[in-house]
């Protein structure tokens, strides 16, 4: 790579490009290896309830409409699309349900990114156009995913504040890099593919609880094909779009934090350093460790709804922001009301697929439970001095006899303290699987195919459990 940015400005983009190109399979350890294999496993059992719901259903139909076929699987469906769409039709499916996984920022910043959702759409359209081997998805996504979390580490936190959604941006850049890397490019290609991806990063958190919160997943992985596909037809882009006066970093958020990219990358890796969570519930994971908690001190203290008084919950300023739905009156709203989903664990003792509709969020029942729940915020004062966590939660139920059981929770189910196992995510590709009526035999096929990823010879061996019949 010939072009460098302004005499002291680290040259990032060539930083990542060289990463992209040079990391090879004996790069990778054998957990982060079996992290990754598990994550992929999870992404395509929460794309098949994704297939069905509203978002998914709707993009999948235009898509098709638009008379684009191809050789990559919409999964879930019997289409068969050009890779691009496929991508856009999978990445917003493997989000629509906020089931997928989630990198939470550290402690003192804001959000997360979804990495999983764009990367794995991206390779696996792209993967399946080429016959690519598992071997070579799982090295391409493995990049594609640690490039994504570590550009979220490095944003400026205004990436966040300003309202951007950093799955619509930095999960756009993870997905350029992975086909980057699939497509065997050197470090001038790849460079000029994530300029190209850049230009069309976007996103805003205005959306969270509607249609286009997974459509920034799904145009992520899109854009991630587009870039490469254009790169390799001759597009031109700047090499240093990264850290130009003009470039990502400064225009999406003011700057960046070049110390938590440069020497980052794989060192170690996100998988194993903070830990990329997996869910166990379909909503945002900002809220997942208080809905440990309530679920731990319902199941505990045998408690029934009828004698509840009052639900308490305190997070940070930053979750009752991002949970912004209060009193929330559809399924899409839900997934962002830390009230709705503590309702929803003290009425059924689970808050999974099957609560999140429509009609569910506004059973009388529900709406009463959820107008018992009393949500406040630490200050950032407590917070620093009771040395919290990006997500520590505090939950108390006061019963109507005056009882009270509460606790503080810094960390929810599937994160690297408490994480799912194999069969965990592998039951949950069954509970995925049977919510969206698919075949039993075919979801224990692409179960074990899945876990041996790095023999299998053609992803569309995969790919072909997950298609629906008449494809």
């Amino acid at each position: 790579m010939t072009t460098t940015g302004p005499a002291g400005v680290p040259p990032l983009t060539r930083h990542v490009a060289a990463f992209v190109v040079d990391t090879q399979e004996r790069d990778i350890p054998a957990e982060v290896q079996q992290l990754g294999k598990k994550a992929i496993l999870d992404a395509l059992g929460v794309a098949l309830p994704g297939a069905i719901s509203a978002p998914g259903r709707i993009l999948a139909d235009y898509l098709h409409d638009l008379g684009c076929p191809g050789p990559a699987t919409v999964l879930g469906t019997a289409y068969r699309m050009a890779p691009r769409f496929a991508a856009l039709a999978n990445g917003t499916a493997m989000h629509a349900d906020d089931y997928d996984d989630t990198l939470q920022a550290e402690t003192g910043r804001y959000q997360g990114v979804h990495p999983t959702a764009p990367v794995l759409s991206a390779v696996l359209a792209a993967g399946e156009a080429r016959g690519a081997s598992g071997r070579e998805l799982l090295l391409a996504y493995q990049v594609g995913v640690e490039v994504a979390c570590r550009l979220f580490d490095a944003t400026h936190v205004n990436h966040i504040l300003h309202g951007f959604h950093a799955t619509a941006t930095c999960g756009m850049l993870g997905a350029a890099a992975a086909v980057a890397r699939l497509y065997g490019m050197d470090a001038d290609g790849v460079a000029a593919t994530l300029g190209i991806a850049a230009s069309q990063a976007g996103g805003l958190q205005e959306n969270f609880g509607t249609s286009v919160k997974p459509f920034h997943a799904g145009r992520s992985a899109e854009a991630g094909i587009v870039s490469a596909d254009l790169q390799q037809r001759g597009f031109t882009a700047s090499p240093i779009i990264l850290e130009a006066k003009r470039g990502f970093f400064q225009a999406l958020g003011g700057g960046y934090e070049a110390a938590r990219l440069v020497d980052k990358l794989g060192r170690p890796w996100s998988f194993v350093e903070r830990g990329i969570w997996l869910k166990a519930f379909p909503t945002g994971s900002l809220g997942h460790p208080a809905m440990t908690k309530m679920l731990e001190l319902v199941r505990r203290h045998d408690i029934q709804p009828r004698d509840v008084a009052r639900i308490r919950v305190k997070t940070s300023q930053n979750i009752h922001h991002t949970l912004l739905h209060h009193q929330p009156r559809t399924e899409l709203q839900a997934k962002f009301s830390l009230e709705f989903c503590l309702a929803a664990l003290l009425l059924e003792r689970k808050c999974g697929l099957n609560q999140f509709h429509d009609a569910y969020v506004m059973r009388p029942d529900v709406q009463d439970a959820i107008a018992k729940v009393e949500y406040t915020t630490f200050t950032p004062e407590e917070a620093a001095r009771e040395r919290h966590t990006i997500v520590t939660s505090y939950v108390e139920i006061e019963m109507r006899d005056g009882r009270r059981y509460g606790e503080r929770v810094d960390a929810g189910k599937g994160n690297k303290d408490d994480p799912m196992s194999e069969d965990e995510v592998a039951d949950k590709f069954r509970e995925c699987a049977e919510f969206s009526r698919w075949p039993m035999d075919k979801a224990e096929r692409a179960i074990a195919l899945v876990r041996r990823l790095e023999d299998v010879a053609d992803v569309r061996d995969i790919t072909r459990e997950l298609t629906a019949a008449g494809a």
